[in-house]
């Protein structure tokens, strides 16, 4: 079985962080979150696997991969061009797959309990297709399934006025390779995309079985700034931190916190876990760096008192008074204006920006 990682994509959610780079690259806790997708292929045992590379950000995605040995697979790179939807992204998989059975990713999704089960389901039985879902409070924004007592899938309905249920269609499929014969018959729906949705519902028309795995641990689709700092935080509750850099002795901390060797915190400092920190980053006197943050590699935060935020990194954050549930682009610089400040800030950065509060 091959994976596929879709990796296009425009991120037009999550401007003006993505003016510059891939969303698929965005950290969470401080690691690329196309890097969870990876790690949840090799899990369970998926080692050849096809990214899918839109029109923007492609350097810096096989920049980071490679030839995915640093992972531990094998990558090989698909070009998709302008996003047409996730059957047309799927459909330019097919020579690589070449006629294999396999998983296709959305490479903006995080997923707790990875993979493996929906890929074990998949392969015990004799399916067109495997769809993991999980139940949602807003059933009409999503493609949704309707399944039977044994969890087969009886129908699929891409945003439904009356939904049949709340089993949402949640971006990890296994697919058959008869599912681009169904591609290759489907036409665009009314946002003019090759919908994934009715590529299933096409096997399933010509009597393919289609499995199904109700995700009962969260997932998270990292498509918002508000989704990174949740993912962010569900990730930092879970993952192990290990303190590996220096803390001085006149530093407050406590709680769980992940320290790369070469980062810092000095003296007069606190930092309060569960965090991450990442190198070449210090933590200088005055700051207090709160619960669910996370501190991207080579940047200063002093006097600034930041909690429940993601910075990317390469930034210097020395504002006085709080920053709050923000999301703040590579090489921000965030200061203190002169006029008096209200109580908290809620921010989303770009890159290269230049901030006075």
């Amino acid at each position: 079985m091959k994976g596929v990682l879709l990796s296009g994509g425009t991120g037009s959610r999550l401007r003006p962080i993505t003016h510059t780079g891939p969303k698929q690259l965005v950290p969470v806790a401080n690691k690329p979150v196309l890097e969870y997708a990876i790690e949840d292929f090799k899990d369970a045992g998926i080692t050849e696997i096809g990214v899918v590379l839109g029109n923007k950000g492609r350097d810096e995605i096989q920049e980071l991969l490679g030839d995915g040995s640093e992972y531990g697979v094998d990558i090989t790179y698909i070009v998709q061009g302008n996003p047409l939807g996730l059957a047309h992204a799927a459909g330019c998989a097919r020579d690589f797959v070449d006629g294999d059975d396999f998983v296709m990713y959305l490479g903006d999704n995080i997923l707790k309990e990875g993979i493996t089960d929906l890929v074990e389901s998949f392969r015990v039985g004799d399916y067109g297709a495997g769809i993991a879902l999980q139940e949602v409070d807003n059933p009409q924004q999503f493609g949704i399934a309707d399944v039977d007592d044994d969890g087969t899938v009886t129908e699929l309905v891409e945003k439904p006025d009356d939904p049949p249920t709340n089993l949402a269609l949640i971006g990890m499929y296994v697919f058959s390779a008869d599912v681009f014969d169904a591609i290759e018959r489907l036409e665009p729906s009314w946002r003019g995309e090759l919908e994934i949705t009715d590529a299933i519902q096409l096997l399933l028309e010509d009597g393919h079985d289609i499995d199904s795995h109700v995700v009962t641990g969260w997932w998270k689709d990292t498509g918002k700034p508000e989704d990174i700092l949740e993912a962010n935080r569900l990730v930092l509750e879970e993952t192990e931190l290990t303190r590996e850099g220096s803390i001085a002795a006149g530093a407050q901390t406590d709680g769980r916190i992940g320290l790369a060797e070469s980062a810092e915190i000095e003296d007069g400092a606190v930092v309060r876990g569960p965090v991450s920190i990442a190198e070449g980053t210090t933590v200088k006197e005055g700051a207090y760096v709160g619960p669910y943050t996370s501190i991207g590699p080579d940047s200063t935060i002093e006097d600034a008192h930041i909690e429940n935020s993601v910075v990317i990194g390469e930034s210097e954050i020395t504002a006085s008074g709080r920053i709050v549930d923000s999301l703040l682009g590579r090489n921000a610089n965030v200061q203190s204006a002169d006029e008096l400040l209200p109580e908290g800030r809620r921010l989303v950065v770009g890159e290269n920006s230049q901030l006075r509060l």
